[in-house]
């Protein structure tokens, strides 16, 4: 979990500490730091955060002109699509990048007097989450910037009002001209910065995208659109059953996790040494990934460590866990109680009991005899790898976190092994 955002004094020391301060005019006067970290029409000449790697030097300079293209600031002839492509596959291939793209794009939302552009901004940085989070030391700066615009429509509205009136004292532009900077374009701010908020407390648990493969358009689109649209990975429970009751009103469960569920088995997956322990190809569960977000499930699949490797993240990317955290100290003083254990089920909401119920008999089927025979994966090694997914230690003390890991895993299989999910079949 990140700590609380930090304040306006704590922000203003590490920018002082941690930017590359830049000059202006023929003495090379040093620019402030609040102009440093106010919108820019020109080009830089050096990176914003101070470094050593030329590379890094060269490549930033590059990227302000990406942003300022993405931002609808600068001319371009590539669409905005391939601009946030090229963008965010220089910062995921080259790690030094990631924290010089997130100041950048700070800067250039900071006194911005074109609300359509101060939108594209805030898109873009939404659009960066969902591939990479910054650096652990320029996380809490990033919290604290966020964090001031999460109510901050109209006070957004008033100072580019404020902006735009200064500059027209100073140079007479047309009316329409004034209309436009001002008009309202796209989301409310205060929408990008929720998001942008809550992926910011996830991409820098799971470390963004992983794999071989470069970032796609499809996966740019997707980052885009799960703005708007929650992704049925990292959402709640509630939030999913809630973006399925149109396509699926009578579902009593997540079609993701039946879905995901029922390919497993349909590819032999009860069959299949080390299932659920060996790791699917990443790539292709990306791929995947991507696939069930728009509800579809490609006919393509052979090998069932996809699914199964997706089905695992699902539950692991709950908002809330599978088993809710009022709960958590309940099950691991239970662990080695059968009758304590299912009782704990039984108070579950009704939702998540339903959830839990399915996992456990989706388990069941893999912990019969002559299954364990095959995939090598008895009750033991079942209540292993599934325990992290559907309960999660709040303790940040090692100590605290191996003894209840056992703890944890003793409590799933009491499950496995004694709770009754015969009711379930035939449910979706």
């Amino acid at each position: 979990t990140l700590r609380k955002p930090i304040s306006q004094s704590s922000m203003a020391d590490w920018a002082s500490k941690n930017l590359n301060m830049h000059t202006q005019g023929i003495f090379r006067r040093r620019i402030s730091i609040s102009n440093m970290l106010s919108w820019n029409g020109g080009s830089i000449k050096k990176p914003m955060l101070i470094t050593s790697n030329r590379t890094i030097k060269k490549e930033a300079c590059e990227m302000f002109k990406l942003v300022q293209s993405y931002m609808g600031d600068r001319q371009t002839r590539l669409d905005r699509n391939h601009v946030a492509l090229v963008t965010v596959t220089k910062c995921w291939s080259m790690q030094g990048l990631r924290d010089e793209l997130y100041i950048q794009l700070i800067r250039q939302t900071t006194d911005n007097m074109c609300y359509r552009s101060l939108a594209w901004g805030w898109e873009l940085m939404a659009i960066s989450l969902a591939f990479f989070s910054p650096s652990p030391k320029f996380q809490s700066y990033l919290e604290g910037y966020i964090y001031r615009h999460l109510d901050s429509d109209e006070n957004i509205a008033q100072r580019i009002k404020e902006l735009v009136d200064l500059k027209n004292k100073k140079n007479s532009k047309s009316r329409k001209k004034r209309k436009q900077n001002t008009e309202d374009e796209g989301l409310p701010i205060s929408t990008y910065a929720k998001y942008c908020y809550r992926k910011l407390q996830k991409v820098a648990v799971t470390g963004g995208k992983k794999g071989l493969r470069k970032p796609t358009v499809e996966e740019i689109t997707h980052a885009r659109n799960a703005i708007l649209t929650p992704s049925l990975f990292g959402s709640s429970l509630e939030e999913i059953m809630l973006r399925q009751q149109d396509m699926y009103p009578g579902n009593k469960l997540p079609w993701v996790q039946t879905q995901l569920s029922q390919q497993v088995l349909a590819l032999g997956g009860e069959q299949t040494e080390g299932i659920f322990r060996i790791p699917g190809d990443i790539d292709e569960v990306n791929a995947l990934k991507l696939q069930v977000d728009q509800w579809r499930i490609p006919s393509s699949l052979s090998d069932p460590n996809i699914p199964a490797s997706l089905l695992k993240l699902w539950y692991r990317e709950l908002e809330e866990p599978v088993i809710p955290q009022q709960f958590y100290k309940e099950c691991i003083s239970n662990y080695e109680n059968p009758d304590a254990a299912v009782a704990v089920v039984q108070l579950l909401p009704e939702l998540n009991r339903l959830v839990l119920c399915y996992l456990i008999h989706f388990l069941q089927i893999f912990a019969q005899p002559s299954n364990v025979g095959r995939t090598k994966m008895d009750v033991n090694n079942l209540a292993m790898v599934m325990a992290p997914n559907c309960l999660r230690c709040q303790s940040d003390d090692p100590r605290v976190i191996f003894e209840n890991t056992r703890k944890e895993m003793s409590f799933l299989r009491m499950l496995i092994v004694h709770l009754d999910t015969s009711f379930i079949n035939g449910l979706v």
